[in-house]
């Protein structure tokens, strides 16, 4: 159920807006309070989430109202970089305390060193549990960023901010492009987080589970429910089924109301005529008649008002009650060339090496439908994997070929001319198909009308991502093997809900490289395999144990 804003606000949102400076509008007049505990924030893409991160991390300013931050802040934004020659103690923020402990140890009483260190005599031995509560005991405060993974940078820095003891911790979709092994860090630290604020954006399902509350920003308004992800979908559930129950009824009152009105005008037209034909035959005073036919106009364009003004209050009810009514669009797909026979084989590996990553001797094959998932660390070389089986890159040696129509869809959706309209794109890789066949085929992706002619690089993060993703499942020929990589990284969960539904009526073989479990038990996964010093078969439930073992240094 909905809940009151948190109790001791931490963070404090004024009548807050922002623009960008071509007047674009993210967040309009949004007053907001998140207090202590573990916070999640969630909403559609474009709702101003980050934006609002953002503001309260000082990144941004302001266009009017104001935000406060009560104590310390740390941020954890969505793209991390660090220099890849800074060494490890440096990105964590302890090299000097770290250098002037040393200088102290050997023998160096300098003011200076005892400055630079203050109380924190014991910094080395907080940096090395930190590191190791996120799995990163080994690394070594001498070692460079340039030997981490991507996966291990972001938790290097998120033991930075914790290492802070902030009072507040903002964390901007902090599992995107973390294995299951880094995520499974990440949650331990959401779990043990006891003190301050935490508030978390993310769309990963099973760190939502994790927050104490949801705020929900929709619509410029932030409504509060109890508990995590599983809470937040039930009580969404009785809004929902509450809010269909209140637009049928709506929808019936306006019906009600246009019938009467309908009627309302027969009476009125009946009564008019039965006055013309009193009129014709005489027998009445004028004086009379025109007071009669005076009055009868009054109460006809009475009688006309209150029936006019009775719809126009059921057509604002109906308004409100849609308003309150989720009906967040679905992709549907209707791609009958891309079924391919159960025995067929659409893709065999034949003793590849890729130019990155651990070798697969002998031979793997994909046959007919089959949707397989593609797991393993970061950096265990998926990506470079499934490009080298759609022929963007060379082996080193082996082969990979591919015996259907095949598509990739890579993580940077890079796949779009910004120049060209979302219809061009999609028509540019489908030439011989009708311009109105490609039209049609794009209004199932939510692009109708107009919105088919704006430039991709107009598009917002989840339009961008349906617009790549018809042009391609649009593509001519039809694809019957389609390749994904970490399709749901930076989808708010409609979207992830529409590409599970367009995958759904998918009828062509998949190879999806994701960390999102949830994702891919929802599309149906049948083959699991697993990126570790090769390439072996696993299943769902190895996997998901990978998730629930005891974290280890």
């Amino acid at each position: 159920m909905a809940l009151s804003p948190p109790a001791g606000a931490a963070i404090t949102c004024s009548d807050l807006t922002f623009q960008w400076p071509d007047g674009t509008s993210v967040v309009d007049g949004l007053s907001l309070t998140i207090g202590r505990g573990r916070n999640g924030l969630v909403g559609a893409n474009g709702t101003g989430k980050s934006t609002l991160l953002r503001l309260a991390a000082g990144l941004l300013t302001p266009t009017s109202g104001s935000v406060t931050v009560s104590g310390t802040l740390a941020y954890l934004p969505q793209d991390i970089t660090l220099a890849t020659d800074l060494r490890v103690d440096a990105a964590l923020g302890i090299a000097e305390r770290r250098a002037a402990l040393r200088a102290i140890e050997s023998g160096d009483a300098s003011e200076e060193h005892f400055t630079a260190l203050g109380d924190d005599w014991d910094v080395e031995e907080r940096a090395a549990a930190t590191l190791g509560s996120l799995g990163l005991g080994g690394i070594g405060l001498d070692r460079t960023v340039g030997e981490l993974s991507g996966g291990e940078t972001v938790l290097l820095r998120l033991a930075a901010l914790l290492l802070e003891r902030p009072d507040v911790l903002l964390l901007d979709e902090p599992t995107n492009n973390l294995d299951v092994y880094a995520r499974r860090r990440l949650y331990d630290a959401v779990d043990g987080w006891r003190s301050g604020t935490l508030v978390v954006v993310s769309h990963d399902r099973e760190l939502l589970e994790r927050v104490d509350r949801i705020a929900e920003l929709r619509s410029g308004a932030v409504t509060w429910y109890g508990g995590g992800w599983s809470a937040y979908q039930e009580a969404l559930a009785v809004q929902q089924e509450a809010a269909e129950r209140s637009l049928r009824a709506a929808d019936a009152d306006v019906r009600r109301q246009k019938r009467e009105l309908a009627e309302t005008h027969i009476k009125l037209a009946r009564r008019q005529k039965e006055g013309r034909k009193a009129q014709a035959q005489g027998g009445m005073p004028k004086i009379l008649m025109g007071a009669r036919k005076r009055a009868a106009q009054e109460s006809a364009g009475k009688l006309r008002g209150v029936h006019e003004e009775r719809l126009e209050e059921a057509r604002e009810r109906r308004e409100e009650a849609a308003e309150a009514a989720r009906t967040d669009a679905e992709i549907r797909v209707d791609l009958p060339d891309t079924a391919v026979p159960a025995n067929r084989t659409v893709l065999r590996i034949d003793g590849l090496t890729p130019r990155f990553g651990a070798a697969i001797e002998g031979e793997v094959e994909v046959r007919g439908p089959e949707r397989v998932a593609l797991v393993g660390r970061n950096g265990s070389g998926k990506t470079t994997l499934l490009r080298t089986l759609v022929g963007d890159l060379a082996p080193v040696e082996g082969e990979a070929r591919t015996f259907v129509p095949t598509r990739f869809l890579p993580q940077r959706l890079d796949v779009l001319d910004d120049e060209l309209s979302v219809a061009e794109n999609a028509h540019l890789r489908a030439p011989g198909v009708p311009a109105n066949h490609v039209r049609a085929q794009l209004a199932r992706f939510l692009f109708t009308g107009a919105r088919a002619d704006r430039p991709a690089g107009s598009l917002s993060g989840g339009e961008r991502f349906r617009a790549a993703l018809a042009a391609t499942l649009l593509a001519a020929p039809a694809p019957q093997l389609l390749m994904l990589d970490e399709p749901t990284n930076n989808l708010d969960v409609s979207s992830v809900r529409q590409l599970t539904g367009a995958l759904a009526s998918y009828r062509g073989a998949l190879v999806v490289a994701s960390h999102d479990l949830p994702f891919l038990e929802e599309i149906g996964v049948t083959r699991w395999l697993l990126m570790d010093e090769g390439l072996r078969e696993t299943t769902i439930e190895e996997v998901h144990e990978l998730l629930a073992a005891p974290a280890e240094d």
